[in-house]
């Protein structure tokens, strides 16, 4: 009886240990920070650090867009949090409209942190209840983004300067 008891803990334990070495390669953490944030992530008890969040907020408010989607990056680092992702896109939008012309490549990484947002979010419909912002739902940036980063024959038009940005 014994003997059984004891190869099948071996057998169990190697089970353990070949399942963490597969999940270390599908996350491929590269600092042991990251590695307890995707350990956190997995078992459930991952957490937008709030603190973080608030700062990355002010910052936007004060139209220092890049340094806020950097706090917003340390704030959810694996990029778990659907209400993080938009004010990353939305800040994505920000930085890169233009009277005259928009910045397609920051247009561009807007549409993919707007489509992770969505993703993450339940239903696949983001609702952002701020009244700093003119752009509340996720849909609603997804196709200004996406707008704005296609080249049409409207890009020549001179009006476009007394556009008013959202």
């Amino acid at each position: 009886m014994r003997h059984k008891l004891i190869q099948s803990c071996g057998i169990a334990w190697t089970l353990f240990y070949a399942a963490f070495v597969v999940w270390l390669y599908a996350t491929a953490p590269r600092t042991l920070s990251e590695l307890r944030t995707e350990a956190s992530a997995s078992v459930g008890t991952y957490a937008v650090d709030e603190a973080r969040f608030q700062a990355a907020r002010e910052l936007f408010r004060r139209e220092q867009y890049r340094a806020a989607r950097e706090e917003w990056l340390r704030a959810d680092p694996a990029r778990r949090d659907a209400r993080t992702q938009f004010y990353t896109a939305y800040a994505f939008y920000r930085e890169g409209w233009g009277h005259l012309y928009n910045d397609d490549a920051l247009f561009r990484q807007g549409v993919e942190a707007v489509d992770l947002a969505i993703k993450l979010s339940p239903g696949g419909a983001l609702a952002v209840d701020d009244p700093d912002l003119r752009i509340h739902s996720a849909a609603e940036l997804k196709a200004e983004l996406e707008q704005g980063a296609e080249t049409t024959w409207g890009d020549l038009n001179p009006a476009r300067v007394l556009r008013e940005r959202k």
